[in-house]
């Protein structure tokens, strides 16, 4: 299992589901490419990310539609 995979998921999900993203099929793609990608220029691979969820189209989906922005800092 990769820490690091699931700790990049975690805070990647936090700073990138604008609360303005809609719950479609071409929003969730764009967002798995822009992760993909992310995590690619940080040197993570995908397999360190999708060992540690079972879908990551599902994650990011599940991410936007319980978007909770939290209180204001």
């Amino acid at each position: 299992m990769s820490t690091r995979g699931l700790n990049f998921l975690d805070r990647w999900l936090a700073n990138n589901i604008p609360e303005t993203t809609k719950a479609d099929v071409i929003s969730v793609d764009e967002l798995t490419h822009k992760l993909i990608a992310d995590a690619k220029a940080l040197g993570i691979k995908r397999g360190e990310i999708d060992e540690e969820v079972d879908s990551l189209y599902r994650t990011i989906l599940d991410a936007i539609v319980h978007y909770d922005p939290g209180l204001p800092e």
